[in-house]
């Protein structure tokens, strides 16, 4: 009955019905349905006290938003008013800016916007503009501003490159959900992205290579990068002139594009030029690097750095500068001369908790801050520029679940959460054999939805050092223009909400859902690619329901220990009765450790008669989940002396695509009579990960 009414709602657009926030996504913090419509003149005459270039860009996104034009008159009036929220603008963290929250009154006879900033009176017309419908616009009184002052989208334009006008695309669609950050990933090892006058070889010979699949050029390819120009090759670059029409864009709609330029790691690309730079200077330049981090040792590579941050600082006009930071190698600087003679000089020696190679990438982090701030900017990075001490005021970005944030804040630092198990949308966000490839993972709409950002452990002053979200998109296995919005819409409608509208008005996901879908429909309308969440499969069908069996609840040894990171319910795990989804990290799937096996124990109590043990097996090639080379169970009555039930040798493969399978024995006929099974799976020489989540007897 509720999505009928909803639907009626959307065909009349007259009124507010029963639903009393309407169409809004974002919903707003306060919403009063009113009586009648205001209709829209083909030219609306709108009244404001804004100047110069803010009149300009507010007046271009009432006729976007409403499609009309604009001219002389009251019908809509745009009022800045600083007393609003006065006292209430965030500053200092990457969530810092002007106060953004607006009221918007619609009657019948005219349309009023007051707003605390031109930001404010932006995100006004925005939810003015998705009110209208057909011309008409329900009476309505708004109270509205956003729950965080960062709110961001992520994109990868190194692993596949994605240019210009896709971006600008993206843009003006993110700032119609109030979303006010785009952050772009331009460096990595799959390709350099972004020109620049002192290192102009960078994008001639590193922005190109001879695959366009990612996952064959790094997995299985020569990791090669061919000159500019070179016929088939993939690849491509943002001039400045590029960025320079993307900032103007993004300047309009109040958004923020803050680049990440990434160091010590992910620099294969950098050290194939001027292998200078890295721990082995001897390799030959235009070549695969087995190198991936600066050497720290080298005073040239700061120089380096510095001279490429002065570029991208003259470039873009963010407050912040994003150094990457995260998966650091750093074995390289274990054995070379250069980084252990600075080590020595500095003094450091392993402690408990940090390595020394820890500690030097500390200290890259402070110096690399220090050329930072010196260029009049501010720092953020990846949650591993915590390891080794965190520099002064630096921000950092939780990406490894939440506890890289929480112990950011609690040290009196900024972070802006973006945790993988919610915000990673490079994840399947369907059933996978339904969807296109995906790096692995299962991120549904209704999981990033249901995200809050504020850890239940932090007290008021921590919180308020939360300074937003971000979902992030790796493009490994994103090929294309539309498989990239399809990854990114709908799910960062939820994004949206969850960093705009306050935590109390998000408990009911149909509601959101009710929205999301309408959303969908006009994104493409608009052009765009989403995935049509109407079709949606949902979880994995074991995973709905417990599984009841014999061994539910039974004790279990393990003689080989599961993964620290993907502990699911620990020992009880493999007999909760509990199945896993379409992701390994769900905490039902258990987790085993590169080239380890699956090695446990169950006692069932008693003498039981069995017909049936299996356990399914998950294949993730992306991240490199594997199926087991060889399944061995036994069973004992004493659990000393075993009877072997089944044996399998299995390929396992790199190349086996995404799936699951059931590895155990049947009896033919009659049953078997036993107390202990031993239940063995091996890992083959490939390695990788193990992940199993119940063995079930019968």
């Amino acid at each position: 009955m509720k999505k009928l009414l909803f639907l009626l709602f959307i065909v009349g657009g007259l009124c507010l019905g029963t639903n009393a926030w309407g169409q809004l996504l974002p919903k707003p913090a306060s919403l009063k349905a009113g009586n009648g419509v205001f209709v829209v003149p083909e030219n609306l005459g709108v009244k404001t006290n804004l100047k110069g270039n803010d009149k300009t860009r507010l007046l271009q996104a009432v006729e976007n938003a409403l499609g009309v034009k604009t001219g002389k008159g009251a019908a809509l009036e745009l009022q800045l008013d600083k007393k609003l929220g006065k006292g209430r603008e965030r500053t200092e963290g990457a969530g810092y800016g002007p106060y953004e929250g607006y009221v918007l009154e619609v009657t019948p006879k005219k349309v009023v916007i007051r707003g605390g900033s031109a930001a404010g009176l932006f995100y006004g017309v925005q939810s003015l503009g998705q009110l209208a419908k057909e011309g008409k616009i329900p009476a309505v009184s708004i109270t509205d501003e956003p729950r965080f002052g960062y709110r961001g989208f992520m994109l990868d334009c190194s692993r596949h490159f994605f240019g210009k006008d896709f971006i600008i695309k993206q843009i003006k669609e993110m700032a119609r959900y109030k979303l006010n950050r785009l952050h772009l990933h331009l460096t990595d090892a799959a390709g350099w992205r972004l020109q620049l006058d002192r290192y102009p070889e960078l994008t001639r010979l590193a922005a190109f290579r001879t695959e366009t699949d990612w996952t064959k050029w790094w997995r299985k390819g020569t990791k090669e990068y061919v000159p500019e120009g070179t016929e088939g090759a993939y690849g491509g670059y943002l001039t400045k002139a590029d960025v320079r029409e993307i900032l103007a864009v993004a300047a309009d709609n109040f958004i923020t594009v803050l680049p990440e330029i990434e160091m010590p790691g992910h620099s294969q690309e950098v050290m194939s030029v001027y292998p200078e730079l890295c721990c082995d200077p001897t390799l030959p330049a235009g070549k695969p690097n087995r190198h991936s981090d600066f050497c720290i040792g080298n005073e040239a590579s700061f120089e380096f750095i510095e001279n490429v941050l002065k570029e991208v600082v003259d470039l873009f006009p963010s407050e912040y500068i994003h150094i990457g930071g995260d998966e650091a190698g750093k074995w390289a600087w274990k054995t070379c001369p250069k980084c252990q003679a600075l080590a020595k000089e500095l003094g450091l020696t392993a402690t408990k908790d940090d390595s020394v190679e820890d500690q030097l990438q500390s200290y890259f982090i402070q110096r690399v801050e220090k050329i930072v701030e010196k260029l009049g900017r501010k720092m953020i990075g990846w949650d591993e520029i915590l390891e080794g001490g965190l520099a002064e005021n630096a921000t950092v970005m939780s990406w490894r679940g939440e506890e890289g944030g929480i112990k950011t804040v609690k040290s009196g630092h900024h972070a802006v959460m973006t945790p993988n198990s919610y915000l990673y949308i490079d994840h399947y966000q369907d059933a996978p054999q339904y969807m296109p490839e995906a790096i692995g993972g299962y991120q549904p709409l209704d999981h990033v939805y249901s995200y809050n950002p504020i850890p239940k452990q932090l007290s008021k002053q921590e919180a308020s050092l939360i300074d937003g979200i971000q979902a992030n998109l790796w493009t490994e296995y994103v090929k294309t223009p539309e498989h990239c919005e399809f990854m990114a819409w709908p799910r960062l409608l939820a994004l949206a909400e969850v960093a705009w509208t306050p935590q109390e008005l998000r408990g009911d996901y149909e509601d959101f859902l009710d929205r999301a879908t309408q959303e969908v429909l006009y994104l493409k309308g608009k052009g765009f690619h989403p995935f049509d969440i109407r079709y949606e499969v949902g979880n994995r069908q074991e995973y709905r329901e417990p599984v009841q069996h014999l061994a539910l609840g039974k004790k279990v040894t393990y003689h080989a220990p599961y993964s620290e990171r993907y502990v699911a319910n620990k020992e009880a795990t493999l007999t909760d009765g509990l199945r896993g989804g379409w992701s390994y990290n769900d905490s039902r799937w258990q987790g085993f450790i590169d080239k380890g096996r699956v090695d446990v124990t169950i006692d069932l109590g008693e003498p039981t008669d069995i017909r049936e043990v299996y356990a399914t097996f998950m294949q993730m090639p992306g991240p490199e989940i594997y199926h087991p080379a060889t399944i061995d169970i036994h069973v004992s009555d004493d659990n000393e002396h075993w009877t072997e039930l089944y044996h399998l040798d299995y390929p396992a493969t790199v190349d086996e695509p995404y799936n699951f399978k059931d590895f155990g024995w049947r009896a033919r006929k009659g049953s078997v009579r036993t107390r202990y099974i031993h239940y063995q799976a091996n890992c083959s020489e490939i390695g990788g990960f193990q992940f199993t989540d119940e063995i079930i007897v019968r």
